[in-house]
């Protein structure tokens, strides 16, 4: 396979990578939708930026899969017009789906994706807790935090990020 058309498999499969976009604190699942869960009132110390770890094997499965048949397409149409023919055109076929499947392995199995680490102060008592999202979306002040099971708590943003022009 040539170094073109490694080239465009590559580039293709770098934009695979989680946003980390489900793990936000005002996303919900389907069965937590209209149900009762329980909320408190926190009062935000300091919102500090973070960064959080997210699972991309997805991501990194699906371009091993696109980069081997991107690269199996681009192996044969090269094997096909160097004129080789049969054999020729099934071992370039062959390995340039193995190149591709390569360079989907380079995807990495885990992103960083933009977060915060909130201060918060309830009862007396001092927490953190790191969330998915932007700095804008919390500020000081009053806030509510949703648990939706025994070891999860979700801040909601009590604040908006200015609108992208």
């Amino acid at each position: 396979m040539n170094k073109i058309a490694l080239l465009a498999v590559v580039s293709i499969l770098s934009g695979c990578a989680a946003t980390g976009e489900n793990l936000q604190s005002n996303v919900y699942r389907a069965g937590q939708v209209n149900t009762a869960q329980a909320a408190r009132s926190i009062k935000i110390i300091t919102v500090l930026p973070a960064k959080i770890e997210v699972d991309n094997s997805k991501q990194k499965n699906q371009a091993q899969v696109g980069g081997a048949i991107l690269g199996a397409l681009a192996g044969g149409l090269g094997g096909g017009f160097g004129g080789l023919g049969g054999l020729g055109t099934t071992a370039t076929t062959i390995a340039g789906g193995a190149a591709g499947a390569a360079a989907g392995s380079m995807v990495s199995d885990k992103v960083l994706v933009e977060g915060v680490s909130i201060a918060y102060s309830e009862n007396g008592k001092m927490f953190t807790s790191a969330q998915v999202g932007r700095s804008c979306e919390y500020h000081q002040g009053a806030a509510i935090i949703i648990s939706t099971s025994p070891t999860e708590t979700r801040i909601q943003p009590n604040a908006s990020c200015p609108a992208e022009k």
